[in-house]
């Protein structure tokens, strides 16, 4: 059984994509311990130790380790998990998991799960102004506002993980001060 992983611009986090599904539909995540009894895979990748985050779709789990653990011990471990649970054939999720019809939410969501945490380490933030028309508009600010590197992490980074997540956004916008 094949597991491929792609890295992310973040190098704490890793996507792992199995060779079947693992939702039938929607989106979870699980970064406490109320949300963790909702998922046994989660919890199984939790009980490794080192991990801060699990994200699930149909086709990935995305999972956040912590800044000091060591991806060459996690991954092989995080693989056995999977494969352990596609080979059981029991629910990733015990309850539905969750759906939000509303796709701004699942923007901010994204946003101060995935992305501000990354942004805040170079000094920087980024703001959520508003969703239009598959267009996410934002607001870098901090040391992000001034930056010469802002736009290619705002396409390279911001644009390229809300895109992967919720398939409605097709672009991601800087605005300024005054714009917003």
């Amino acid at each position: 059984m094949m597991i491929e992983i792609q890295t992310t611009p973040d190098s704490d986090v890793l996507n792992f994509f199995p060779p079947k599904p693992i939702l039938a539909a929607g989106r979870a995540e699980f970064a406490d311990a109320k949300s963790l009894r909702k998922s046994p895979l989660a919890e199984h990748i939790f009980d490794l130790g080192g991990i801060s985050a699990v994200f699930m779709t149909a086709e990935l789990i995305s999972v956040t380790k912590m800044p000091d653990a060591d991806w060459n011990l996690l991954k092989p471990q995080i693989m056995a998990e999977i494969m352990d649970y596609l080979s059981t054939g029991e629910a990733a999720v015990s309850a539905p998991a969750p759906q939000s019809g509303d796709v701004t939410a699942q923007i901010r969501g994204l946003l101060d799960a995935r992305i501000r945490p990354a942004v805040k380490r170079d000094g920087g933030d980024i703001k959520f102004c508003k969703f239009e028309n598959g267009i996410v508009f934002v607001e870098m600010q901090g040391s992000c506002k001034g930056c010469p590197y802002a736009m290619v992490t705002l396409k390279e980074g911001v644009e390229k993980v809300l895109k992967t997540y919720i398939p409605e956004v097709r672009e991601v916008r800087n605005l300024t001060p005054e714009e917003a």
